[in-house]
């Protein structure tokens, strides 16, 4: 049996104690002061500790708030990023357990025969073959001293990955409800230029009933007639395009949703979708703790960071304390007597000479696999800013152009009712009242196309920011942005 002295004990104790492994640095990330804001936009100050939660209630739609719900409780997207939650939770319980000693139990019964032509051990003593039983029962203690840090990072690296999984999950019901609710803006934005042509084809059919009244009593020509009857004819064909794109965005949804598509069904609306929700922006720093995949990027780059001390423990030795106790015997009836008794108890050190580089490379591509996560860290970071900054000019020159469209159909609807005068009293050719029909067409479905790239651009803008906002009131509602 090794004896250990109290003195080696003392050394190993030190040496575990010591980290060889020192984090790397965290990169510095050269981030703005402040956003470049339009008006209406002011800075606001989001609570970024508290839960992102159901952002989509902000948008007021009780339809898209049933959707959302479906769509988490039954999206397979979701389910398997819970399921990987818990894989990552459960590596890092078997990771953790590896820093605790391991005890065990076993037993063996064997019946053996012992050749008696076996190389003899003393040349004055014949071997004999011998036939007997061997009992054996032992409880036995294993513990490896972490001397380099190896088991201390793998730990980290687990809780890591633990903490990645969790933002990754995070991440993912952000973009699956991000991407249903972009989905269902669009439909609703389809539903108000259909609604638009519908109200359109009933002033074009009337208008080509006029028409035709008028060329049977000659006061019409036949181009006439058949300029009304294309520009009808031409709104059909618009009716049964947007249809189709309805179609997919419905069908989107319902996958989305964890539903069938075939048997998905979203009832078309009339009435527009409602004005985007008032957005606090806060500081550009909030983004780095209110978005879950700049938060899944930095825990990826925790989890390298360990890793590469798990590879620089390979150049140290590598210490396991084991002992064992139980008994031996021929016979079960003496198994538990003290003649019986076995025990050992000792240390082994193992420290590699020579590898031919396998360690130095094993840390080489422990640094690289930092380097790419810094790198992924920082351009998530990027990302991320450069999407907020998009979304707030983007709503500020849409709120503007949204008004510029809404004074624009006015003054069609004014231009077709003139044209219309003009032509009963014979002042001016039907073509004049074609020409305002279309305009007033155009204007009405570039109106709600605005509108509903507005949602879009708010979704994505709320996407971009991480999710929910909480305790935005009093003051701080006072620098959201809102309609001048």
């Amino acid at each position: 049996m090794m004896r250990v002295s109290a003195p080696a004990l003392l050394a190993a104790a030190l040496l575990a104690a010591c980290n060889t492994a020192p984090l790397e640095p965290t990169p510095a990330l050269d981030l703005p002061a402040a956003w470049k804001l339009e008006a209406p936009w002011q800075a606001a100050q989001p609570a970024d500790s508290l839960a992102k939660g159901p952002w989509w209630q902000r948008f007021n739609d009780p339809a898209l708030n049933a959707l959302a719900e479906q769509a988490v409780a039954g999206s397979p997207t979701l389910a398997l990023a819970q399921a990987r939650l818990a894989q990552a939770r459960a590596t890092l319980a078997g990771t953790s357990a590896s820093v605790l000693p391991q005890v065990g139990v076993g037993t063996r019964a064997a019946r053996q025969a012992i050749s008696s032509n076996r190389p003899l051990s003393n040349y004055n003593a014949p071997n004999q073959s011998t036939t007997q039983n061997d009992l054996t029962a032992a409880l036995t203690v294993g513990y490896e001293v972490d001397l380099a840090g190896r088991l201390q990072r793998s730990v980290e690296a687990g809780r890591a990955g633990l903490e990645q999984a969790a933002a990754d999950a995070e991440n993912a019901r952000l973009v699956l409800t991000a991407d249903l609710a972009a989905n269902y803006f669009n439909l609703r934005e389809i539903d108000t230029e259909l609604d638009v042509l519908a109200r359109s084809l009933g002033l074009q059919r009337r208008a080509l009933e006029l028409v035709g009244s008028r060329h049977d009593l000659g006061a019409a020509t036949g181009l006439d007639v058949a300029q009304q009857q294309a520009l009808l004819d031409t709104t059909l064909v618009q009716v049964d395009v947007l249809r189709r794109q309805r179609g997919v965005f419905e069908h989107a949804i319902g996958t989305l949703a964890g539903r069938p598509a075939p048997g998905f069904e979203v009832p078309a609306r009339s009435t527009p979708a409602g004005e985007p929700p008032a957005i606090p922006l806060g500081v550009p720093s909030d983004i780095l703790q209110r978005r879950p995949d700049v938060a899944s990027a930095e825990r990826a780059m925790a989890a390298a960071n360990a890793q590469i001390g798990v590879a620089r423990a390979a150049f140290f030795p590598s210490v396991n304390l084991g002992g064992s106790y139980g008994t031996e015997s021929r016979s079960l009836s003496n198994l538990l007597s003290a003649p019986s008794l076995i025990w050992s108890v000792g240390v082994s050190v193992t420290q590699n000479l020579f590898d031919g580089g396998r360690a130095k490379a094993g840390v080489d591509f422990a640094q690289s696999g930092h380097a790419a996560t810094v790198a992924s860290y920082r351009r998530v970071v990027l990302q991320a800013m450069q999407e907020v900054e998009d979304g707030i000019t983007g709503l500020a020159a849409l709120e503007r152009a949204e008004t510029q469209a809404r004074q624009a159909a006015a003054s069609a609807g004014r231009v077709l009712d003139m044209a219309t005068a003009r032509y009963d009293g014979g002042a001016a050719p039907y073509l004049d009242v074609i020409t305002a029909q279309q305009g007033l067409l155009t204007t009405e479905r570039q109106t709600a196309q605005l509108r509903g790239q507005r949602l879009l651009t708010a979704v994505f803008l709320v996407k971009a920011l991480g999710g929910d906002w909480q305790g935005v009131d009093g003051a701080a509602s006072a620098r959201v942005a809102t309609a001048p």
